[in-house]
């Protein structure tokens, strides 16, 4: 099947550009984006993507002799939204040379090229996450948005859960499909994850990554170590506005030999932390939180996940409960603990999830997987 959806693509010529957001990549819709590109490429697939940059040093790049990246140089960043004319004149020019854009939500710079470029081919709207925290921003914006979910062919969600629930999506339910985003697998050398272990021998190790922001919930994790037994140890990795608030918080509530704020853990470290944790926790409290690739990390490592479990949200989805690990409440820092401690006090149901996630991560969320179904849409 895979071999006649190259064929197919290749003599046919399809051209894809990926649209939207930044470079270089600093978080999950960037990523989603690259590995888009990097993924069809690598089959013989003509995929670009445009960008926006602050770095006036960075320059269009090509990947291969399918891919290109192509850089917009952006004025400023406003509300998480790069101010970029020159992508709205670069995509004008370009944007007949494709058979399909494929637009990633959220991204008014992206939406607003889009509609100025006067594009005639197909639209992919990748609806990555609703707009929540910009609610003055949304009311300008709402006619673009709505017009771009009228232009879409096709309206692709993470997960069918926020693909159902999104309040914006009520009205294009017949045109939507569900793709999980998927990630290589994390592979650490035995070396680099004892390492770690070493460090914190004795203890059982609760990682968590992200940003050090409100939405991520650290601050109910943080206090969760207020529950857990002394043979606990929870691993912040991130930075982030709330790094000293958050190490304020663990030091006054004497904390400071079970919480440890890592600060930022580079692409190399990474798979060491996943390969020699326990359990990894995702705290987040907000629907901002809409999938959560953190968590298909940690269970392509085989590692089970408590997670929490957002209204409307794709995060309780993809760990499935007392399957992959376990779903708690929200905004409640002793659920997180019990959760813990519910995967990690019984071997026999530790193991069990450990097995469970992995053959999640393999059933839904492979990096492979996601290329596969990216060509059936197109």
């Amino acid at each position: 099947m895979r071999d006649s959806l190259v064929w197919f693509l290749h003599n046919d010529m399809k051209k894809v550009l990926q649209l939207g957001k930044f470079y270089p990549i600093k978080g999950g819709v960037e990523k989603v984006m690259y590995d888009l590109m990097s993924g069809l490429s690598q089959r013989g697939v003509y995929c670009d993507m445009l960008c926006a940059v602050r770095d006036k040093s960075l320059k269009n790049k090509t990947l291969n002799k399918y891919a290109n990246l192509i850089c917009c140089y952006a004025w400023t960043q406003i509300s998480a939204t790069m101010i970029s004319p020159a992508m709205i004149l670069k995509l004008k020019r370009i944007s007949s040379r494709y058979d399909v854009i494929h637009i990633h939500h959220p991204d008014p710079m992206a939406c607003f090229s889009l509609f100025f470029s006067r594009y005639k081919g197909k639209v992919v709207l990748h609806w990555h996450s609703d707009i929540l925290k910009q609610k003055f921003l949304l009311l300008f914006y709402q006619p673009f948005q709505k017009w771009l979910l009228k232009r879409a062919d096709i309206v692709v969600g993470t997960s069918p859960v926020y693909l159902k629930e999104s309040p914006f999506l009520k009205d294009v339910q017949h045109k939507t499909f569900c793709l999980p985003i998927g990630v290589v697998p994390m592979s650490s050398s035995k070396e680099a994850a004892e390492g770690i272990r070493q460090t914190y021998s004795g203890k059982k190790i609760i990682f968590s990554l992200g940003r050090l922001i409100e939405y991520k919930g650290f601050t109910y994790l943080i206090d969760a170590a207020r529950f857990l037994p002394s043979d606990y140890v929870i691993l912040i990795g991130g930075k982030g506005p709330l790094y000293e608030s958050l190490k304020n918080q663990i030091e006054s509530q004497n904390l400071t030999e079970k919480v440890k704020l890592l600060g930022f853990v580079s692409d190399e470290e990474l798979p060491a932390y996943y390969a020699a944790c326990d359990v990894f926790c995702m705290s987040s409290i907000q629907k901002t939180a809409a999938f959560g690739i953190v968590q298909i990390e940690a269970m392509s490592c085989g590692k089970p996940v408590v997670a929490t479990k957002i209204p409307h949200s794709g995060v309780a989805w993809v760990n499935e409960d007392l399957v992959s690990g376990v779903n708690v409440e929200p905004e409640n820092a002793e659920a997180l603990a019990q959760g813990i401690l519910f995967v990690t006090e019984n071997a026999d149901r530790y193991y069990k999830f450990c097995k469970g996630a992995k053959e999640r991560y393999e059933r839904f969320f492979t990096y492979e997987k996601m290329i596969d179904e990216s060509m059936k849409l197109y």
